[in-house]
């Protein structure tokens, strides 16, 4: 029966992961066996040419998406962590309206937000910039971020914030000596997450920066799709490399993301 189980487990996997194998095969097909009946199951005297036109034209659109990313697990990590720890720890009034409607922003659809900072961008004039992007991406990181670091932090024993206390440390000192290193597993958790968001969004990349000079790679790879739609191996090498980054942090992190995510489901 676990044989049958984990057969059944290896086929299901096979099914949902053939996608991506067929993207990587794709990318490496030459143009003219693309439309080949039956198609080639591996790359048969594959090429590269997708890949030297997506570095050719694509690295500007890679750039700004690193930079999109990073500014936001920087601007989420500033306003989500405080935040969290004053809701954990300090309890203030109004603290728990203030989870809910935390909550409740989660649900919001994004395009409905992306209507509402192009109204706001287009009078302070952050429309097509990137400090707009990592404004409006952090707004789906924030929420998120803000309910997991305060589950976690709820579980940091008190007598280690009042054995801090008793040295001398303030809320500060306390904060960035002790609950920091200590939520260690939850912050890399959001900041995984803040950075995945930012590195896919699509919806304000397009309502906001769509006229930019420096524009993300889901904006990079929309227009190129545009402009070379018989072009399916560079399609697909477009696709590949804009993944890379993605798999990698999540392969480094998975097991700090596993910890931080079930941080404080369970009690002693």
């Amino acid at each position: 029966m676990r044989h049958l189980k984990t057969a059944i487990g290896l086929v299901l996997t096979a099914v949902m992961l053939f996608p991506v194998y067929w993207m990587i095969n794709v990318s490496f097909t030459r143009d003219q066996d693309m439309r080949k009946s039956p198609p080639n199951w591996f790359p048969v005297d594959g090429t590269l040419d997708g890949y030297r036109t997506v570095l050719d034209q694509q690295l500007p659109y890679l750039g700004v998406s690193l930079v999109v990313g990073l500014g936001t697990v920087a601007l989420t990590l500033v306003l989500a962590a405080p935040a969290a720890y004053s809701l954990a720890k300090l309890r203030p009034r109004g603290g728990g309206a203030l989870s809910f409607v935390l909550l409740v922003a989660q649900m919001i659809p994004g395009i409905i937000m992306a209507m509402g900072f192009y109204a706001i961008f287009l009078s302070t004039g952050m429309l097509n910039t990137v400090a707009g992007l990592i404004v409006a991406d952090s707004t789906l990181a924030v929420p998120f971020a803000v309910l997991i670091l305060t589950t976690f932090m709820s579980g940091i024993p008190e007598e280690l914030l009042q054995a801090a206390r008793t040295d001398g440390a303030g809320v500060v000192r306390t904060f960035v000596s002790i609950v920091l290193p200590v939520s260690r597993n939850s912050l890399i958790t959001v900041s995984l997450f803040a950075f995945l968001w930012a590195w896919s969004d699509f919806i304000f990349a397009s309502t906001l920066d769509q006229g930019g000079d420096h524009q993300p790679i889901t904006l990079g790879i929309y227009h190129y799709i545009g402009n070379n739609n018989q072009e399916w191996n560079a399609i697909m090498a477009t696709a590949v490399i804009a993944s890379v980054p993605a798999t990698i942090l999540l392969v480094v992190a998975q097991r700090y993301v596993a910890a931080g995510v079930t941080a404080g489901a369970v009690k002693d």
